[in-house]
């Protein structure tokens, strides 16, 4: 077994550690942002887990509840006053909304 030197490695490392350089300044420029100052090596980033994905909010905003009024004023050709929203979570209306996009297509018997 060759036995390595510490000057040696030492070059080794130079070397990897020019070419993970310029691959991290090639996926900048791959990812559009801008390169990144040299900066000195640091010990590695022990890896986290990703947030969970902010679950939807429990209440209608006012913004929401007046566009739901005005769809409901134009739908129905008066002013209407909503007094209860309630967020329903149901399998029910996407199976409905299949049937009806299946129920709308023609069908050719051969």
């Amino acid at each position: 077994m060759a036995r390595i030197t510490t000057q040696a490695l030492a070059e080794i490392l130079e070397k990897v550690q020019g070419q993970l350089t310029a691959l991290s300044e090639r996926l900048d420029r791959l990812e559009g942002g801008a390169p990144k100052a040299e900066t000195a090596p640091s010990l590695p980033v022990p890896e986290t887990k990703a947030p969970a994905p902010e679950p939807p909010p429990l209440e209608i905003s006012e913004e929401e509840l007046i566009a739901i009024s005005a769809a409901l004023g134009a739908y129905l050709g008066v002013r209407v006053r909503i007094r209860q929203i309630r967020l329903v979570s149901s399998p029910a209306w996407a199976q409905q909304g299949r049937v009806s996009i299946q129920a709308s297509h023609n069908l050719s018997h051969s």
